[in-house]
């Protein structure tokens, strides 16, 4: 607990899996009263109403309706990164409380793992520093190639500002840019990246040799990949998903792997995270495999000098 002439805002707390990022500490203590989850949870009656905001850092704390009920002058609560899908904001607004977020400071982070993940899925990057380090290993197989990036179609689903980033570095790499979203970006920005709108996710699908997920959750896209989606795609196809573990049916997944329905999927993001340790997304093969890689930037829109977004109520 810091200076208490300043704005109290509740944390999940400064050590620990879930505590929030070192980096910010110590600029968020020069204006506000940093309190931590176990400091509020031990006495509710005096730190509840010094709390004004919540501050969320990799879903933590999580906010509910006994949270809200204990936190009398609470007038915002900000969550770093883009997605909001953790926050119940219909409640949140009913209790007269702002939500503020950070969709640009992540961007281009988020961009650079996505191209990562599918350059490491593509050329078996994972399978080849396993293979390397094994003690095992007594020669390198000739094909263990991989498959090419430059020149091939990428197919992004989700073209807000993650997505056009993805755009722009695969351009870089020659690829054919094909994106499916709500609606078209504007004709100069598809001539920019060199990208074409699918108005039909199948068309997208059946047509590339990468798959980006860079959408957001929501009831309507949640599950977005099953087994049909699945289907569609290309047997050499690599999914690679940077949004949120919900938009795949993981067990169609998982199935598809096994299977060889398609090659390969690399993953940001799962359901639950971590994946249970037996998972079988938590393994590779030679020719099917998945891993995961969850990244968080450690600066923040305020940190680098921009607002954060504050959801209208």
């Amino acid at each position: 607990m810091g200076n208490q002439d300043l704005p109290g805002v509740l944390v999940s707390g400064f050590e620990g899996p879930c505590c929030i990022c070192e980096d910010h500490v110590g600029d968020l203590k020069k204006h506000f009263n940093l309190i931590t989850m176990q400091e509020f949870l031990e006495n509710k009656t005096q730190f509840g109403p010094k709390i004004q905001a919540v501050y969320i850092w990799g879903g933590k704390p999580a906010v509910d309706l006994e949270l809200l009920q204990s936190l009398p002058s609470l007038k915002i609560i900000a969550s770093s990164g883009a997605g909001l899908d953790h926050l119940d904001r219909k409640l949140i607004a009913s209790f007269g409380v702002k939500v503020a977020n950070t969709p640009h400071a992540v961007s281009s982070p988020t961009a650079d793992l996505g191209m990562a993940l599918l350059l490491a899925a593509a050329r078996r990057l994972v399978e080849g520093y396993r293979l390397a380090i094994s003690p095992d290993t007594e020669n390198f197989p000739t094909n263990f190639m991989g498959q090419e990036v430059t020149g091939a179609t990428l197919g992004i689903i989700g073209m807000g500002n993650i997505g056009y980033k993805i755009a722009q570095r695969a351009k870089a790499f020659e690829m054919k840019i094909l994106y499916h979203n709500r609606k078209c970006r504007k004709l100069e920005e598809e001539k920019a990246v060199g990208a074409t709108y699918c108005e039909r996710l199948d068309d997208l699908l059946q047509q590339s040799d990468f798959v980006m997920l860079a959408v957001s959750l929501t009831p309507q896209t949640q599950r977005l990949i099953g087994r049909r989606e699945l289907r569609l795609m290309k047997p050499t196809a690599i999914l690679v998903n940077i949004g949120r573990g919900l938009l795949v049916d993981q067990d169609a997944l998982m199935e598809a792997l096994e299977t060889g329905v398609i090659k390969a999927a690399a993953l940001d993001v799962t359901y639950p995270e971590p994946l249970p340790r037996r998972s079988g997304l938590c393994f590779s093969t030679s020719t099917n495999r998945a891993w995961g890689a969850r990244a968080a930037d450690p600066w923040t829109e305020t940190a680098s000098g921009r607002l954060p977004h504050v959801e209208p109520e």
